[in-house]
């Protein structure tokens, strides 16, 4: 059993995605070539954002974001500590501060309500992750922000494809606030062969902003208006999101249906399991499946010994990490601790079928027996 079924994914869509890499390589525009105006423009589509800029990684979609807000050494943003390396990563890397507001146990997004008494004067950005792929609080978010004259980025690498009612608009993940960025990772709801990202806005002045970054700062050729990077997606990886878009949507009903399943089948098997909550007015694309329980490491053998893989989002917060500790005092930030000691991920992705759900259950149940 795969983890994340990429192989049987490529089966499907092979005569897509290989005619797509095809006409890349038959017009040799590796670089910036038409597919990635047209990869931009469909997820213009699709999202409901004004402006979308493909770019190297989830990663450099972020740094790119605090490079157009204009992030200084010394400036602050506020996150969660219960998230991957580079949410903070990027913010350390322009000379920012993370400044961390602890998660909601049931959720593991930020706790929205804890936000605004992290806001200083120094405060320049709330970074809130949509985690697992579930939007975080983005209406009470965004209402701190504009009591305070703050920009909010969503990190969404986990979340392209969820649905956010708030105060009952629908909308997209990315088109929850000024700025998002998203992941094209390959084990991502919308994923390409290698690495890849977007960054989404409303605000046209940060989008230009993001344009010129991502091409070394130039706003035309040999013409450097600010300090940029190489950040450009790559034609290849372009091409490859454009074919999978084809079936994106019927993976992402499959996505809610898995995930509503295991939840069933795991409240019906009686395991002490403790499922992540979504809440009513959101969906989650679970972009890992996870749950929470006690003694994960007998768990995780018990299901490694029965074929079943899994992994772990994440084992440590932030704050406890060498890299990033001096932000934070270690002892902060209770119900991130707790959720790094008993989150588990377990097989996800649009493919897998229910003989298999029923198989990792059913294991999961024995383990927990």
């Amino acid at each position: 059993m795969q983890f994340t079924d990429l192989k049987t994914q490529y089966a499907v869509l092979k005569t897509a995605i290989d005619a797509r890499i095809q006409r890349v390589l038959d017009h040799g525009q590796y670089i910036m070539g038409p597919e990635v105006a047209e990869m931009e423009a469909a997820l213009v589509a699709y999202t409901g954002a004004p402006h979308c800029v493909a770019v190297a990684s989830g990663t450099e979609a972020l740094l790119i974001a605090l490079m157009a807000i204009g992030l200084k050494p010394g400036d602050e943003v506020i996150t969660t500590p219960f998230t991957f390396a580079a949410t903070a990563e990027v913010i350390v890397l322009l000379g920012g501060v993370p400044v961390y507001a602890d998660i909601e146990p049931d959720s593991c997004n930020i706790d929205a309500s804890l936000i605004e008494a992290k806001v200083t004067p120094r405060t320049r950005a709330i970074m809130p992750v949509s985690l697992y792929g579930q939007v975080a609080d983005m209406d009470a978010i965004n209402a701190v922000a504009l009591r305070h004259g703050l920009v909010v980025i969503e990190d969404a690498a986990q979340s392209f494809g969820a649905g956010y009612r708030g105060q009952g608009v629908a909308r997209k993940s990315c088109n929850v606030s000024t700025i998002a960025c998203t992941s094209f990772f390959p084990s991502k709801p919308l994923g390409c062969y290698g690495d890849g990202g977007a960054l989404f806005t409303s605000d046209p002045a940060i989008a230009q902003a993001a344009r010129e970054i991502r091409v070394h700062g130039q706003s035309g050729r040999y013409h450097h208006t600010r300090v940029g990077v190489g950040g450009r997606m790559d034609t290849l990886q372009c091409a490859v999101v454009l074919a999978k878009l084809e079936r994106f949507d019927w993976e992402i009903e499959r996505r809610l249906a898995l995930g509503d399943r295991y939840g069933r089948l795991i409240r019906d098997s009686g395991a002490p399991v403790q499922l992540l909550a979504v809440r009513p007015d959101r969906d989650c694309v679970w972009a890992q499946y996870t749950v929470m329980v006690d003694d994960r490491p007998s768990v995780q053998a018990a299901l490694q010994a029965a074929g079943i893989p899994t992994a772990v989002h994440y084992p440590k917060p932030l704050h406890q990490q060498p890299a990033y500790a001096a932000y934070c005092c270690p002892d902060c930030m209770p119900h991130s601790v707790r959720a790094g000691q008993r989150v588990l991920s377990l097989p996800m992705s649009a493919d897998l079928t229910h003989a298999q759900q029923d198989r990792v259950v059913a294991a999961l149940a024995k383990a927990l027996a």
